[in-house]
């Protein structure tokens, strides 16, 4: 079953959406078209130049040398930003990205911010004006920060259905530890990583869903980006152990009463674990 909850304190810290097409060599004519349709979304605008790092021999620093090089030298990057919702795109000539660092929900009907409908507000005016017939790729990527109180294997287990092998290396005794996994489901790729920092605070497992589709119609796009979320959403199921709901289960996760009311109805994020345990 697909996520459509609203969460007001999401273990989701950044959500990415990206295109990957052939190199348009047309696409800056293109760009002021695009920037009228979407300002109401993405009010900010700037022009970036991407430069691949140089190396050099001798004295004078990397630093140095970039400065020297022509303002205009590397490659094009529109970036278009809205801060108060978190909302960032990147167009080039050959892809587009929208990621979100405010991610409240997919595609819920009852809620407002749904990320499912900023990607459809930049994606349709994009393949309007530039008639592409297929994409390269088409991806969706969350990452996840997924507290659990104690820095104990005990404690590890009882929120997570983990690939990590605790039973090798316990989380007492892991400094980093991290499982990568790359598989195909059916027509759809799934990079997926479990990545866990005993130096990070609070104490968390860090999960990394990115899912994929290659050559796709464009017309597609969007049923496409719908099956990537459900095959993320069913991959963060499998991998969450522990109720996300009601506040009986967030005190049992070890929030404070307080805390597991203001998440639970809404009137504000976690306070019991800020800054650590």
């Amino acid at each position: 079953m697909p996520i459509t909850e609203v969460f007001p304190n999401s273990t989701v810290k950044q959500v990415f959406f990206q295109i990957q097409f052939p190199n348009l060599f047309f696409i800056e004519s293109k760009i002021g078209d695009l920037q009228l349709k979407i300002m109401d979304k993405f009010p900010e605008s700037s022009l970036l130049f991407q430069r691949q790092l140089v190396f050099a021999p001798g004295a004078e620093k990397i630093e140095d040398l970039q400065q020297k090089l022509p303002q205009e030298q590397g490659v094009k990057l529109w970036q278009f930003k809205n801060q108060a919702l978190g909302y960032q795109l990147d167009v080039s000539s050959n892809y587009l990205t929208i990621t979100s660092t405010s991610h409240k929900t997919y595609n819920n009907q009852t809620a407002d911010n749904r990320f499912r409908d900023i990607i459809a507000h930049v994606l349709k005016p994009f393949l309007d004006l530039t008639k592409l017939p297929t994409l390269n790729r088409v991806g969706l990527r969350y990452i996840d920060e997924c507290p659990f109180k104690e820095k104990t294997t005990t404690s590890f287990l009882a929120y997570f259905n983990s690939c990590l092998s605790t039973t090798r290396f316990t989380i007492e005794d892991s400094v980093e530890h991290q499982y990568v996994a790359f598989v195909k489901r059916d027509q759809y790729f799934m990079r997926y990583v479990e990545t866990y920092n005993a130096n990070i605070n609070p104490t968390s497992l860090t999960l990394d869903f990115d899912g994929s589709a290659n050559n796709i119609l464009s017309s597609a796009w969007l049923d496409t980006t719908d099956q990537l979320h459900i095959l993320i959403a069913k991959e963060y199921e499998a991998t969450i152990k522990a109720p996300r709901g009601g506040q009986n289960h967030l005190e049992a996760w070890g929030h404070t009463r307080h805390c597991a009311r203001r998440m639970v109805w809404g009137d504000g994020q976690c306070e019991c674990w800020r800054g650590g345990e």
